[in-house]
């Protein structure tokens, strides 16, 4: 499944109030088979039928059994063709057996049941008067444990079954299941579809899916791929979702397990509440990932996803999770997966740059939000495990063991686990079990630093060169803090790895460089390390290859850091190259950041450059930035344009404002330029462009450049957001929050409301919470979070009974978990006195004058310097 570094808050648990440790519970016996006979309603979402379950007792004398089922109407239970007695409390469905388990003897348990309108688990689509274009669907979502919502079930990851769906639907519809379609029959009004799936699987991974759609199919190998989308989108189907049988190749080959099942199917549709859902054999995906032409230029996310969603088909669906603590071995797996394909589809650099994406995506959840180990079982609901911590932290986990093995080892060991542990279930020791058996390795070191507690290294890195020994020292210092409530004692919340360290000297080609690697042990508080040599190297490699999850601050001297910037043949290398300089700061910082934004070879350093550069506090960034507005890679303008906005003078509104009119191949580019316009409107500065120019630009946008997933106009309501004290702004914005405005374009209006509020008047304030309130009674999952972004950034306590309501009525765990954590981020904010906040504009202020006294300095020095 996947859903669409500062100093860390210590005080932050992940473990909430109400939080406990969480079994797996006991197991009756082994389910064998669960077969659901069922009719649909699709204009009363009503859904009726029988569930029928195959099981084997593991023990005898059993008098009751218990399944989960969470409101669903039970008319009737026969066990074996006998009616039984039962009592259901809306959570447990309890069956009084008249005749005992005995062991080994199969039981057939046999439901009647239906749901009305169920609030999980089923969901139906449907058009409103509001949004009398959105299709007719049906769609499930079983993970984590709302399978339970849908059909009675033993409802938890451990119990491995096959499954058959046999369903009844309107005659133009089709049914989409798991498996292989077996059968369908033609009644006068209706159609019945029949799925089965051979292999066993959890109950979560069931699905169906009912609308109509067109299918589009390929093959790979013989085995069926198919594609369904609502009519119309067949072209954005094929772009989006085309490369899914090369995929299925490469990953085959790459685990060393050939695709698991007879056929893939990938279904597009409408209101999805996560991203993709790894489903067996039969993935669902939202249908905002289909892409056009335009925003398949600079795009990666839905590939990403294609191939996230078909990993798991290995990682999840072949190889299935015990228990819920373990979720971090498939999803840190189908997170490197993405890793893996867009190495072998766009080359190295642009893997490693993935890579150190998601690394920032952990790292960023573990400074703001909380510090966990990957595996625990003390949680309120399974969903709260799904963070970065499992997903991003997980694939840098998978890498670095990638890097201790080597290639053909680690891949030597993925086929292992898979083959030694097919269609049934794991816990994290069978993956070490798994590279002790392929490998004879013992990585239990790694596991117990990065998986097991909580936390990463951070690393500060010096050198100094020593001209009459000859000696090249690097001193390291662990900076993190130790925690007690990760790390044990013993620790004291260091790490001990060997890392690889490479000092180059430069020679007149690429060919001619010498490098010299050192594999050092890096494990106190403190460090030098010294390497004789034969003479001065240009640049040193801290953790050649940046394989390990860290953060790292160098501190070399300014021209070893210009010489990793330009020749480091890592491009991760460079990055950290080019932060070390912007620190430093100064005019032959800024020329070689400049030079490297205008000659690296790989878009992702130029796009990291360019944000570097806005950290250099002279006015002549500008002038340095200008020529990345027309860099062949749209990310890079982009970086440039969102870079730009940080600078508030005339020469960079002009600049953003001219792509503004022009437009730009990219959406995303075309909106941040649109976003950055807000931010001079909002300056302080004499010369910030007239606010009603900037509204005429922005409406302009609002009324005519409808596009995909409107990410166009919604940069025109960041910009919106920006203007604080506006309140033509705000009248806009509101406009955009009615019922029938563009799905996409609605909720981001609605969050863009928070950020606008904070510059309001009182009664204006009053007025959005106003409508913020009335909005919070929509049980929709997206509004629900728009709300809480919304909320959240609000400076008063008033938003803290909505922000309670939200979470008490929402069915969603993750809507209940964000609404609590936006009131501790509330209630620590609105402390703030208005004095504090005229302190921190005066501070600004002072910057500015500060910046422009050093731009002139740095300006005089550069032409004394030049002087004949």
């Amino acid at each position: 499944m996947l859903e669409f570094g500062s100093a860390r808050s210590s005080q932050n648990r992940f473990e909430l109030p109400g939080a406990k440790p969480q079994y797996v519970p006991d197991r009756p016996g082994q389910v064998e088979h669960i077969f659901l006979d069922l009719q649909l309603d699709l204009g009363a979402q009503r859904c009726q039928g029988t569930c029928q379950i195959r099981m084997i007792p593991v023990r005898s004398h059993l008098t009751s059994l218990v399944l989960d089922a969470v409101n669903l109407q039970i008319a009737a239970v026969r066990v074996d063709d006998l009616s039984q007695l039962f009592q259901s409390d809306g959570q447990k469905l309890t069956i009084q057996l008249s005749t005992p388990t005995q062991v080994g003897k199969p039981l057939v348990i046999a439901i009647d049941y239906s749901l009305h309108q169920p609030q999980r688990g089923m969901y139906f689509i449907q058009p409103s008067r509001d949004y009398p274009h959105k299709p007719i669907q049906v769609w499930t979502q079983g993970e984590d444990e709302d399978s339970r919502y849908w059909f009675p079930c033993f409802d938890y990851p451990g119990q491995l079954a096959s499954s058959e769906i046999r369903v009844e639907v309107p005659q133009s519809y089709l049914a989409i299941s798991n498996g292989e379609l077996i059968a369908t029959e033609g009644r006068s009004h209706s159609k019945v579809f029949h799925w089965r799936q051979t292999e066993v699987h959890p109950t979560y991974l069931m699905t169906l899916v009912v609308g109509e759609f067109v299918e589009l199919r390929e093959d790979w190998q013989g085995k069926p791929i198919t594609y369904y989308v609502q009519p119309g989108q067949e072209a954005a189907a094929r772009l989006t979702l085309g490369k899914t049988p090369a995929m299925m190749a490469f990953f085959s080959q790459t685990y060393g397990y050939p695709y698991p099942y007879s056929k893939y199917a990938q279904v597009c549709v409408s209101d999805y509440i996560f991203g993709g859902m790894e489903n067996t054999s039969t993935t669902l995906l939202t249908d905002r990932c289909l892409l056009d032409d335009r925003a398949a230029l600079d795009n990666l996310s839905s590939e990403t996803l294609v191939a996230h969603e078909l990993a798991h088909q290995w990682f999840g669906d072949l190889v299935v999770i015990k228990h819920w603590s373990h979720a971090w071995i498939k999803e840190g797996m189908a997170s490197y997966a993405e890793v893996m394909w867009l190495e072998q589809e766009y080359g190295k650099d642009l893997g490693a740059y993935y890579l150190l994406g998601q690394a920032r995506d952990y790292l960023s959840e573990d400074a703001d939000r909380y510090r966990r180990p990957l595996v625990t079982h003390v949680y309120r609901e399974a969903i709260e495990l799904y963070d970065s911590h499992i997903y991003e932290k997980g694939a840098c986990i998978y890498h670095m063991i990638r890097a201790e093995l080597g290639e053909e080892l680690f891949f030597a060991t993925i086929s292992t686990f898979l083959r030694d542990n097919a269609h049934s279930t794991v816990e994290t020791i069978d993956l070490l079990r798994a590279i002790d058996k392929a490998t004879g390795r013992n990585l239990l070191f790694l596991f117990d630093q990065y998986v097991y507690r909580g936390g990463y290294p951070q690393y500060k890195v010096s050198y100094t060169w020593d001209e009459d020994s000859n000696l090249a020292q690097l001193t390291i210092t662990q900076t993190q803090a130790g925690n007690s409530a990760d790390l044990t004692d013993a620790t004291g919340g260091l790490f001990d790895l060997k890392l690889p360290i490479r000092l180059t000297t430069l020679g007149e080609s690429a060919t001619t460089h010498q490098h010299q690697t050192y594999r050092i042990r890096v494990c106190d508080r403190e460090q030098s390390f010294y390497f004789p040599l034969a003479q001065k190297p240009d640049f040193i490699s801290f953790d050649r290859g940046n394989a390990f999850l860290k953060t790292v601050e160098l501190d070399y001297p300014l021209p070893e850091l210009k010489a990793q910037l330009q020749f480091d043949e890592d491009p991760i290398s460079r990055i950290y190259a080019a932060e070390a300089l912007a620190k430093k700061g100064g005019l032959e910082a800024l020329q070689a950041l400049a030079q490297a934004l205008q000659q690296d070879i790989f878009w992702g350093v130029r796009l990291e450059v360019a944000r570097q550069l806005g950290n250099i506090k002279l006015d002549q960034v500008v002038e340095a930035l200008l020529p990345g507005l027309q860099d062949p890679e749209a990310r890079v303008r982009c970086a440039v344009v969102e870079t730009l906005a940080t600078i508030p003078i005339p020469a960079a509104y002009q600049a953003v404002k001219a792509m503004v009119e022009t437009g730009d191949p990219s959406y995303v580019t075309e909106a941040a330029a649109i976003a950055s316009l807000g931010t001079f409107a909002s300056s302080k500065l004499a010369d910030a462009p007239d606010e009603a120019e900037v509204l005429a630009l922005l409406q302009q946008v609002l009324e005519t450049r409808a596009g995909w997933n409107e990410v166009v106009r919604m940069g025109a309501l960041q910009a919106l957001s920006c203007m604080t004290t506006s309140a033509a702004a705000l009248e806009l914005l509101l406009s955009y929050t009615i019922a029938g405005t563009p799905q996409p374009l609605r909720l981001a209006a609605i969050r863009a409301l928070g950020s606008i509020s904070v510059g309001q008047a009182p009664p204006e304030v009053d007025r959005i919470l106003t409508g913020l309130k009335e909005l919070s009674r929509d049980p929709f999952f997206f509004m629900q979070a728009a709300l809480i972004k919304a909320l959240q950034q609000m400076e008063t306590v008033k938003v803290i009974p909505i922000l309670q309501a939200l979470g008490q009525q929402s069915s969603d765990g993750r809507i209940r978990r964000s609404a609590e954590e936006a009131i501790a981020i509330v209630q620590k904010r609105v402390g703030t006195h208005p004095a504090i906040q005229q302190l921190h504009e005066d501070l600004e202020q002072l910057k500015r004058e500060n910046q422009e006294l050093k731009s002139r300095l740095a300006s005089l020095e550069a032409k004394t310097t030049h002087r004949p």
